[in-house]
C-alpha cells in the first residue's frame, strides 16, 4: 500500500495582516503546523493593517472602551444604510454575531485597546481602538503567534499557485513548491496594481494615491479566479477616501487622510462643488468621498473651510493652505478667483441658522443650492480662509472570491472548494458591495481570519488522522 506524502504544514497562510495573523493563531491553537508566507520584509508586514486604528463589533453593553451598546440589529442596518443593500445579507448577519466575540477574542491574543478618539470621527460607542495603532496590534498578534510555534517566512512572494479541480496542492515561493493540507489566503486586494485598475478606470487610475502597502498586487486573486474560483465584488468599487494631494504614492497611511469636509465645502479644478459635503455622520461617509474626487477632472479637488472649523477636527500630516481672501487662496491653489468667489457667495447665501452640532445631524442647511448640504452648512466668511488639496485614497479593492459561512471559497460551477479558505480583503466584496463604515474591513478580516483558521485547521487534522491510519495498515501489511 503506497503510504500518503506528508507535505510537512497542515494550513498554509499566505498574507501577513490582521486576517492572516488571526487565520494563523486560530489554526495553531486548533492543533494544526502552520506557515505564515509574507511577500515584504519583517519592517513593512502586515499590509494595510499597519496603517488601522480600531474595529467596529457589535456589543450589548458598555465596556472600559466603549461608551455604550451597539446592538447587532444596528450594525446591519449601519451596514445596509452605507452599501445601499448590496450585501450578501445572510453573510453579513452571520458575521456581525460572530464580531461579538472579537473584542475578547483579540484581548486574549495580546492585543489592548484604549478609549476612542474624538473629534468627527463619533465613533465612542461603536468601535474599539487598538492601543498604539494597527502596527501595536500587528506586533502583538505576531508575538502570540510565534509563541505558539506559528513559523513566518518574510520576503516570501507567492508566485504560483498549483491548484487541481478545486483543491490546493502547492504554493512557489523563488521557485520553491510549498506544499500543506489547507490554504488561507488572506493576501489582500489589487489596488498596488496600477495597471488592473486601469483596466476599469482608465488613465484616471495615474492620479490615485495607494494609503495602505504597494505589496497588494492582486497575484493571489488573480491566480485563484483563473484556477476556477467563483469571485465576488464590483471591480470598480473599493474603499477610498480622500486623502491630502501632497501624500506620497504608497503607504501615506492614515495620517494622510483628511476629516473636515464636514466643517467647509468641497470643489473641483472648475471651483464647482459636486456633492453633499452633509449628507450624513462623517464615518458612514468618509469612505465615498475618494471615488467622487476620482469622477472629478484630473482626480483632484480642494476642501475650502474658514477660521472658525480649523480646530474642529484632527489635521493631516501637511498644514492646510491659508490666505487671507477667498481670491488669493484661488490664486495659491490654481483655481479661478471669480470662480471660487461666486461659488463661496452662492453657499454663503444659501446657508439657513441652525444650532450646529458635528455630533449629531443637526439642522445647519442650506437652501436651494444644488447640490445641497443637508448638515453643519455654517457660512465661509472668518478669515483667514483655508484648503487641502485632495486626491483618491485607494485602500483597498472589493473584488474578491466567494466564500461561505466557514470562510471556504466557491468555485464557480458552484461547489466549495475542496482545501481553500479566505479570509479578510480578498473576500471582503461578499459583504461590502459598495461603500463602507469605519472599521469593518477589520472585522471582517478578524472574524473570517478566525473562522478561515480553526477550519483549515479541522479539515486538515482529519487528513492528517487519514495519513497517520494510512501509514498505521502499511507498517503492519
Amino acid at each position: 500500500m503506497q503510504v500518503p506524502e506528508d507535505p510537512g504544514y497542515d494550513v498554509l497562510v499566505i498574507g501577513g495582516g490582521n486576517a492572516a495573523l488571526c487565520a494563523a493563531i486560530s489554526a495553531r491553537r486548533d492543533g494544526a503546523r502552520v506557515l505564515v508566507l509574507e511577500a515584504s520584509d519583517a519592517f513593512w508586514r502586515g499590509g494595510n493593517t499597519r496603517h488601522t486604528r480600531n474595529m467596529r463589533c457589535a456589543h450589548d453593553t458598555a465596556t472600559g472602551s466603549l461608551s455604550g451598546p451597539y446592538t447587532e440589529e444596528e450594525f446591519f442596518e449601519d451596514l445596509m444604510r452605507v452599501t445601499k443593500g448590496k450585501t450578501d445579507q445572510d453573510l453579513a448577519r452571520f458575521m456581525i454575531t460572530e464580531s461579538k466575540q472579537m473584542l475578547t477574542w483579540i484581548e486574549q491574543q495580546g492585543v489592548r485597546w484604549q478609549p476612542s478618539l474624538g473629534g468627527t470621527l463619533s465613533l465612542g460607542r461603536t468601535n474599539s481602538f487598538f492601543l498604539g495603532g494597527g502596527r501595536a496590534m500587528l506586533n502583538a498578534l505576531y508575538r502570540t503567534a510565534e509563541a505558539l510555534g506559528v513559523d513566518v517566512r518574510y520576503e516570501a512572494e507567492v508566485t504560483d499557485l498549483e491548484i487541481e479541480d478545486g483543491m490546493f496542492l502547492s504554493a512557489t515561493v523563488r521557485g520553491e513548491r510549498i506544499r500543506a493540507k489547507a490554504l488561507v489566503t488572506a493576501s489582500g486586494g489589487f489596488e498596488s496594481n496600477i495597471e488592473w485598475l486601469k483596466q476599469y478606470w482608465g488613465e484616471a487610475a495615474e492620479n490615485f494615491l495607494i494609503r495602505g502597502t504597494r505589496n497588494n498586487m492582486g497575484t493571489i486573486l488573480r491566480l485563484l479566479l483563473d484556477a476556477g474560483v467563483q469571485e465576488v465584488g464590483d471591480p470598480t468599487q473599493c474603499h477610498a477616501v480622500a486623502i491630502d494631494a501632497r501624500a506620497p504614492k504608497y503607504d501615506g497611511g492614515i495620517i494622510t487622510r483628511l476629516d473636515c469636509v464636514v466643517f467647509g465645502i468641497v470643489v473641483n479644478k472648475h471651483a464647482q462643488r459636486f456633492y453633499d459635503e452633509g449628507e450624513d455622520i462623517w464615518p458612514k461617509r468618509y469612505a465615498i468621498w475618494g471615488r467622487l474626487v476620482a469622477a472629478q477632472p484630473d482626480q483632484i479637488a480642494y476642501i475650502l473651510f474658514d477660521a472658525s472649523s480649523l480646530n474642529l477636527f484632527m489635521p493631516s500630516l501637511f498644514p492646510p493652505i491659508s490666505a487671507p481672501t477667498i481670491e488669493a487662496l484661488a490664486e495659491t491653489l490654481g483655481l479661478d478667483p471669480e470662480a471660487l468667489r461666486a461659488t463661496v457667495d452662492g453657499f454663503n447665501a444659501a446657508v439657513r441658522p441652525g444650532n450646529f452640532d458635528d455630533k449629531i445631524l443637526d439642522d445647519c442647511r442650506t437652501e436651494g443650492l444644488d447640490p445641497p448640504k443637508t448638515h453643519w452648512a455654517r457660512r465661509i466668511e472668518a478669515a483667514p480662509f483655508y484648503a487641502y488639496p485632495v486626491r483618491p485614497g485607494i485602500t483597498f479593492t472589493y473584488l474578491g472570491t466567494r466564500v461561505t459561512h466557514e470562510a471556504r471559497m466557491m468555485m464557480a460551477d458552484g461547489r466549495p472548494s475542496a482545501n481553500m479558505f479566505a479570509a479578510g480583503e480578498i473576500m471582503a466584496g461578499n459583504v461590502l458591495g459598495e461603500g463602507y463604515a469605519a472599521g469593518i474591513g477589520m472585522t471582517i478580516g478578524a472574524v473570517f481570519g478566525r473562522i478561515a483558521g480553526r477550519e483549515a485547521a479541522r479539515l486538515a487534522r482529519g487528513n492528517r488522522q487519514q495519513g497517520d491510519v494510512a501509514v498505521s495498515e502499511a507498517a503492519h501489511g
